[in-house]
């Protein structure tokens, strides 16, 4: 039978856009960990990575995906946007398929040369890396990486879609090469087309019946291009795409537009017809858009099968099914039942997580069981009634009923406190606090320090856990952490840093502890979510009002005062970065947790500054996270985040400076909102972006600022010149007595090793700086 003879697969019912693929005990971190550390071969790390996806798609089909092409093929060893760039052939040049030491070196760098820019995935806390594309760019497709996908799940009996970032969200999410820094990747998008469409080629030829495109960049604006530049690109590009015929030259093309609804973008899809058409309409998406569906209705031609992503995938409160049984229901056509973004962002399942309270546990959904309430919807559509899905409608209506009825979601006492809060929140003047700041620490020009954690060792984890558990006692674990504080103090003494650290040993995580120390929130066993390559995060679950019982980091910042005549940092997690790394309450606006947990945070500080500590970071890194991907919605986010962090030093002593932290992310967007809080000292990640965000800074950029100079998140060790370099860049745009000089993050998951070698090489870079500048000053001197 011919390709123009044969039925085509209709599109399955019930299905997701991705899924979480690190695996549900962390097999895939384990084994890249394994590679990187040359414990297993290339060999055993596929076998691992294979086993891994194949269990993936079994459980997938068990918990009811079961028709043809239900299951999504969205693996990537690291990232989505590393492997459909090495795919469509963006990166790597002209060679032939990328091995493994090619692709990590792309992802984590080399000894030889840095790692490609890492940033936010749209408005979450995962990072994608940045593919950099000139006008000379070598484009190779590689479609072997999507076919060998696809054959191997075909021998273990699975038919799956394979899933690619769609072109026009690949060219906008990339950067320009540095050589050509005014040029716009969006303008290879012919030349990239072709290399989709040799892609689609190949899958045809495979059999596949099914591809999925991911464009999300048509739900957000871009400086490179606006909504209408972007819609007309889309046009454009899927015009050629969909041109061709199904069947030898393509499969059928399932377009997916999550994270926010489409605006132009809808029509410039309705017009080209896509085969399926995935739409976000889950509660987060209609809130801000209420009359998405009517629009949907009305432009997306019947030819095109619509899918429905109303099961919310960035979080984890259990679906409202009658509701959203009405909704679907309410379409002119029949539609299928999806996630409204990849389950990448929320954990496996509920399974096994004994310690959380019964009745917050019953409110909740994970991954699976977010595809049984997906198959649950399906299944009613299909049959007009709910009786066959009985158990899944009553858990969702349980859960609907118990969490607006519970008394734990609220508490007066923290609701009287943020109703008396000022409208206006102030430290007062910036000169004033800078000379009292300067009087009291006595610091030299270009200081020195970290961003706060040290490596954790084997030892100290093991100490976490056995106390956790109840192998050893307070005084024991107490004891341990102690010994780790001096240990990292010492370190710090004897390398020459100028601002001191306790290392944060204590500390799982930089969100998690905090939620572990506050009412409100709940945490859980193995609540683990991908935040790029192997790192992986439990974001705690935000339930109720937040309070704070007593002090959390005041007695391991005062030990470590204690063992030095340095100045120590005090770290605490900003109220917007607890809530961008949590799963977060959606019955309330993110306004008044946020002002919750500002005030626990500002007692938190008071606790400190009456320990003595003068110096205190209250790190922000997922600042420009939250930022709606809309541009009218932003001012009003900034708003009410920029006050939160402000009330959390909003009492503060003036000669206590207060410092911030920011990473990976788009810094132009939020500049003026950065400047706002009012921060004394601003550290932000610059390494792998070779301090391109200090060309954003103005003259009304008044803080301290500590651009980071070596990437943390690369295991390599950058050099005493390569950080004199990018110091010497720094100077350029910052004065000498306004520039700190540190890492552009925690060094949590770096070894020692490295740690210590590259600190010393930082030192000795800021030493030489500092000597160039004053053999300069004495030259310019006797020639006066």
């Amino acid at each position: 039978m011919s390709h123009t003879e044969r039925t085509w697969a209709a599109y399955p019912t019930a299905t997701v856009t991705g899924y979480p693929r690190i695996g549900p005990n962390r097999e895939l971190k384990r084994a890249l960990e394994a590679l990187w550390s040359g414990k297993i071969s290339p060999a055993e790390f596929e076998t691992a990575a294979r086993s891994v996806r194949l269990e993936t798609y079994g459980r997938l089909t068990e918990l009811g995906l079961n028709q043809p092409y239900a299951v999504p093929a969205d693996f990537a060893a690291y990232d989505q946007v590393l492997e459909t760039a090495a795919a469509v052939g963006v990166l790597g040049g002209a060679a032939g398929d990328l091995d493994w030491e090619e692709y990590f070196a792309l992802a984590r760098g080399t000894d030889d040369r840095p790692a490609l820019e890492m940033t936010k995935w749209f408005d979450t806390n995962y990072h994608y890396l940045v593919p950099e594309i000139g006008p000379d760019t070598v484009f190779t497709p590689r479609p072997q990486r999507v076919t060998a996908l696809v054959e191997e799940a075909a021998s273990a009996g699975h038919t799956v879609r394979p899933v690619l970032v769609g072109p026009v969200t690949l060219l906008a999410l990339s950067k320009a090469a540095e050589d050509y820094p005014n040029f716009r990747p969006l303008d290879r998008l012919d030349d990239l087309v072709k290399n989709y469409a040799v892609v689609l080629a190949a899958l045809a030829e495979a059999g596949v019946e099914w591809v999925q495109l991911d464009e999300p960049a048509l739900v957000a604006d871009f400086d490179a291009a606006d909504d209408d530049q972007l819609a007309g690109l889309a046009q454009s590009a899927y015009s050629t795409l969909l041109s061709a015929a199904v069947g030898d030259e393509r499969p059928q093309i399932a377009v997916t537009a999550s994270y926010g609804s489409l605006r132009a973008g809808l029509d410039a899809l309705a017009s080209v017809a896509p085969e399926a058409l995935t739409v976000d309409i889950s509660k987060p998406t209609l809130q801000a858009d209420p009359d998405y569906i009517q629009r949907i209705t009305a432009a997306v031609p019947q030819l095109t099968h619509l899918v429905a992503g109303i099961i919310d995938g960035r979080n984890i409160w259990a679906a409202d099914l009658e509701t959203q049984l009405e909704t679907l229901r309410g379409f002119d056509r029949p539609v299928s039942v999806s996630t409204s973004t990849s389950l990448l962002h929320v954990p496996y399942t509920l399974e096994g997580e004994v310690n959380l309270p019964v009745d917050v546990a019953g409110w909740l959904s994970f991954a699976e069981e977010k595809v049984t309430e997906i198959e649950a919807l399906a299944e009613a559509l299909a049959t007009g009634t709910t009786q066959s899905r009985e158990v899944a409608f009553a858990r969702a209506a349980r859960a609907q009923r118990t969490r607006t009825e519970s008394a734990r979601t609220h508490n007066d006492a923290v609701r009287q406190r943020t109703a008396a809060l000022p409208a206006e929140v102030s430290r007062g003047d910036v000169n004033e606090r800078r000379a009292a700041q300067k009087a009291r620490l006595g610091l030299p020009d270009l200081p020195t320090t970290t961003i706060g954690s040290f490596p954790q060792t084997d030892d100290v984890r093991k100490a976490r856990a056995a106390f956790r558990a109840g192998r050893i006692d307070e005084a024991e674990y107490t004891d341990t952490m102690r010994a780790e504080i001096k240990r990292v103090v010492d370190l710090q003494e004897d390398i020459g840093l100028d601002v001191i650290v306790h290392g944060e040993p204590e500390r799982n995580d930089m969100v998690q502890y905090f939620a572990e120390n506050l009412d409100g929130f709940v945490t859980t066993a193995n609540g683990w979510v991908q935040s790029y390559g192997s790192r992986c995060t439990r974001p705690p679950i935000l339930f109720g009002d937040v309070s704070r019982a007593e002090p959390i980091t005041v007695p391991w910042s005062s030990y470590a005062a204690s063992l030095t005549d340095k100045p120590v940092k005090g770290m605490l997690t900003g109220p917007v970065t607890i809530l961008a790394w949590s799963f977060v309450r959606d019955d309330e606006p993110l306004s008044v947790p946020a002002d919750q947990i500002a005030l626990a945070l500002a007692d938190e500080v008071s606790d400190l500054e009456d320990a003595g500590i003068p110096i205190i970071q209250i790190d922000e890194p997922a600042l420009r996270e939250l930022l709606p991907l809309r541009e009218e919605r932003r001012a009003e986010y900034l708003q009410w985040a920029v006050r939160a962090f402000r009330l959390c030093a909003v009492g503060a002593r003036v000669d206590t400076q207060i410092h911030t932290h920011l990473c990976y992310s788009e810094f132009g967007q939020v500049i003026t909102a950065i400047q706002a809080l009012d921060a004394d000292v601003t550290s932000i990640e610059a390494a792998r972006s070779r301090m391109e965000l200090l060309d954003a800074l103005d003259d009304g950029f008044h803080a301290e600022i500590g651009p980071g100079v070596w990437d943390i998140h690369s295991p390599r060790v950058p050099s005493t010149a390569e950080l004199e370099d990018l110091l010497g860049a720094a100077l350029k745009s910052i004065g000498p007595d306004r520039l700190w000089v540190n890492p552009d993050c925690g060094l949590k998951t770096r070894g020692y090793r490295e740690t210590e070698a590259s600190l010393r090489n930082l030192v000795h870079a800021r030493a030489a700086l500092l000597g160039i500048r004053q053999g300069a000053g004495v030259a310019a001197a006797a020639h006066v």
